[in-house]
């Protein structure tokens, strides 16, 4: 085989390596996990890194940790993404949802070993999960184009007027996702921002990152606008109060974030005059019942992120 002067073959093979129709073995290639901002699978500028290990402790992989101007570049991709989405028509946006769960469908083996990896659990446990989570992201698609109908209302008033209440998404959402369940946890807490047209900057589970890196590659070959979803790996202490004090973040979800931080984190988001959405109260993250529908499933989630605009028309105009 001929070579060229770099001792790599013409045709781009390395000189050492067998072709592919060669009996030697091959060599794989390795993935590089990365960031989710803006549609993009940017480094993070700091060039840091960090190890993940299996519920096991065996090493899996090197995630990207994440800086603070990480962060702010996530934001600025919501806040861009934002007014095209809250002005899609609440059917697209069920349709568009929905194609996640498609896509999501058509990874279910490579969810459900790292679902298995990161939580310790059995294969066909962690499958049950990965299913689960699919199912879920389908039930709250499936109220994008019901929930204003649920919450909106026409107002009766002694005046010639129709008086209208209607739900409009809060803007730009800060979610911190569920620490110990690494998919249906996260789904469950991804969903209810989206479906009702606000965008979304999440922090990924720390210790068990995979799951949300491989929906992001989901996400990126579905039909979600780049920037509606943004996602960061890495230290939550060190960004989760930068996000909550960032002036351009409308609400946070502070399901994830640890119990020692709940109260500076939520008096930094008062500071910023941002929504704070909690868990329900006498739960905890690593005790709460993922799989449980009836507890999973609640369109109050949904309505944790609409804000409630009241009009008035005159009638005959």
């Amino acid at each position: 085989m001929a070579t060229s002067r770099n001792g790599g073959s013409r045709n781009g093979r390395p000189r050492d390596l067998p072709s592919v129709n060669g009996s030697g073995p091959r060599i794989g290639v390795r993935k590089t996990y990365k960031l989710y901002i803006g549609g993009a699978f940017p480094r993070s500028e700091s060039g840091r890194s960090y190890l993940v290990s299996a519920a096991d402790g065996r090493p899996l992989v090197n995630a990207v940790r994440a800086s603070r101007k990480d962060l702010r570049d996530a934001v600025r991709a919501a806040h861009s993404a934002f007014p095209g989405w809250a002005a899609k028509t609440a059917m697209n946006r069920g349709q568009v949802l929905y194609r996640v769960a498609e896509l999501m469908e058509g990874r279910r083996e490579q969810f459900a070993a790292e679902v298995a990896a990161g939580e310790g659990l059995r294969d066909a446990r962690a499958s049950e999960i990965v299913d689960r989570a699919i199912d879920r992201w389908v039930w709250y698609a499936g109220w994008a184009d019901k929930i204003t109908q649920i919450l909106g209302s026409a107002n009766p008033v002694a005046a010639p007027y129709f008086n209208f209440t209607i739900p409009e998404p809060t803007g730009i959402v800060g979610v911190v996702a569920p620490e110990t369940s690494s998919l249906l946890g996260l789904v469950s807490r991804l969903a209810p921002p989206l479906v009702s047209g606000n965008t979304v900057v999440l922090l990924a589970s720390e210790s068990r990152p995979l799951p949300a890196i491989t929906l992001t590659e989901v996400l990126a070959t579905s039909d979600v606008p780049a920037g509606v979803v943004n996602v960061l790996t890495g230290r939550k202490r060190e960004l989760i109060p930068v996000l909550a004090a960032h002036a351009d973040v409308d609400s946070i979800d502070v399901w994830g974030v640890p119990d020692d931080l709940r109260a500076d984190i939520e008096l930094s988001a008062a500071d910023s005059v941002k929504r704070v959405v909690r868990r329900p109260a006498g739960t905890t993250d690593a005790r709460f019942d993922w799989l449980d529908d009836k507890a999973s499933e609640r369109p109050e989630w949904i309505a944790a992120y609409l804000e409630m605009k009241t009009v008035w028309h005159p009638i005959g105009v």
